[in-house]
């Protein structure tokens, strides 16, 4: 009886630590456990093949598991019917009751709670265990394999993946522990976001650029660079519409300094792209083409607006300003529940802001303020127009060439 009773101690042990196992495996952080295996821990190069299987894995888990429970099932009923020889029905049913609360307790709710807690630390721990029972099971797990994948090919399930939604709650869920401060987080989900991104998010609108016609004088070109401050010139021929390039400040007083007469030698080509274009892919264009402007066209083929690549790296990094930038934030606050917000604030900061959910099944076309609010009212609205929207309420302050350009927004 004896001998008995340690092979059964025995069992639960092992029952403990295939459940162990199964946790530790599912819950261990991979990234943690790749840094180790890149710093030559070899071990943890282990424990990466093993977790990168993971069917084989939970199918040696599961036929480790089983065999010992029933195996130790199987002793304690032996045990058992020598206690109460003369009352069979007795012990069967005090092998059910205690080897269910062994085993419960022992055999699961303990191993995981403890690997859970240290995931990394048990897989390392069990690597080599696993590793050799896998050839020992190897027979059986081979053919609940087989049996897996034709399941999976009857069904068609899906290859896992994970999308850009998921990465942006573990990135979140990561910066609420700790894990990550907030700086990085939010460099991290703008690189996640970043391919998501249409160049109609970023482009300055048609009516805020500043261009010049080719057929302007010097000193009407050297005007607008002191004027506007900017360091490149996109270059049209009688329309914005037909925009042939663009003139860099350092080109253009170099042509003044050799007394030229006319910018046609000095004009760069420009590059072309559409409002649907996603960002990454124009930055690539950009960088291909070694351009730092792009201009973007409706579907017409007009000028629809303009995109530097200052502009594509600020969608990653935030914005960037130099010495000569007029800083106005788009989101003033005013007190605790008042805003002046600019029309070409961002629509979704705004509404992360404002912590304003949008209807379910409801479309905004619209990607800043004051789009949205001309949307929404169905017209351009006039000067101290006042309305409600989900508790804010939204007054109009200044509309600059037939746009909203400022909003008093209040919380209600």
């Amino acid at each position: 009886m004896g001998s008995l009773i340690i092979v059964l101690v025995v069992l639960v042990v092992m029952s403990g630590y295939f459940s162990a196992t199964e946790t530790a495996f599912s819950c261990l952080n991979k990234i943690r456990v790749l840094n180790w295996s890149n710093n030559g821990n070899k071990r943890a190069g282990l424990v990466l093949k093993i977790a990168n299987d993971y069917d084989r894995l939970i199918t040696n888990v599961l036929i480790g598991n089983n065999i010992v429970n029933i195996l130790a099932t199987t002793i304690a009923t032996i045990l058992f019917a020598q206690v109460w020889v003369n009352d069979p029905s007795l012990a069967a049913t005090m092998t059910t009751v205690i080897m269910t609360l062994v085993i419960l307790t022992f055999g699961e709710i303990l191993p995981k709670t403890l690997a859970k807690s240290f995931p990394e630390r048990f897989a390392m721990f069990s690597a080599p265990i696993i590793f050799l029972l896998s050839y020992v099971f190897y027979p059986l797990s081979f053919c609940f394999i087989m049996l897996q994948r034709l399941g999976k090919k009857i069904l068609k399930t899906p290859k896992d993946s994970v999308t850009n939604e998921e990465l942006i709650t573990i990135i979140n869920e990561a910066e609420s522990s700790g894990g990550i401060d907030k700086d990085n987080s939010e460099l991290i989900r703008s690189a996640v976001e970043f391919d998501d991104t249409p160049v109609s998010k970023i482009l300055t609108p048609r009516v805020d650029i500043t261009a010049i016609d080719k057929s302007l004088t010097m000193e009407e070109i050297f005007q607008v660079f002191k004027k506007s401050g900017f360091s490149r010139l996109p270059v049209y021929d009688k329309s914005i519409d037909n925009i042939i390039g663009f003139i860099h400040e350092k080109d253009f007083f170099f042509a003044m300094h050799d007394k030229k007469t006319n910018i046609l030698d000095i004009i760069q080509p420009v590059i072309f792209t559409q409002e649907q274009v996603k960002v990454d892919d124009l930055l690539k264009q950009l960088q291909k083409n070694k351009s730092q402007m792009s201009i973007v066209l409706d579907e017409f083929g007009g000028t629809e607006g303009l995109v530097t690549m200052e502009d594509c790296i600020e969608e990653l990094v935030g914005e960037i300003y130099d010495e000569s930038d007029n800083v106005e934030e788009p989101f003033q606050k005013i007190d605790e529940k008042t805003y002046i917000v600019k029309g070409n604030a961002d629509l979704d900061e705004f509404f992360a802001l404002f912590k304003v959910k949008i209807d379910i099944g409801k479309q905004i076309e619209s990607n800043t303020v004051g789009g949205w609010v001309c949307e929404y009212l169905g017209l351009l609205p006039n000067k101290g127009v006042v309305f409600e929207y989900k508790r804010m309420k939204l007054e109009v302050l200044e509309i600059y060439r037939h746009r909203i350009y400022k909003l008093k927004v209040t919380k209600i």
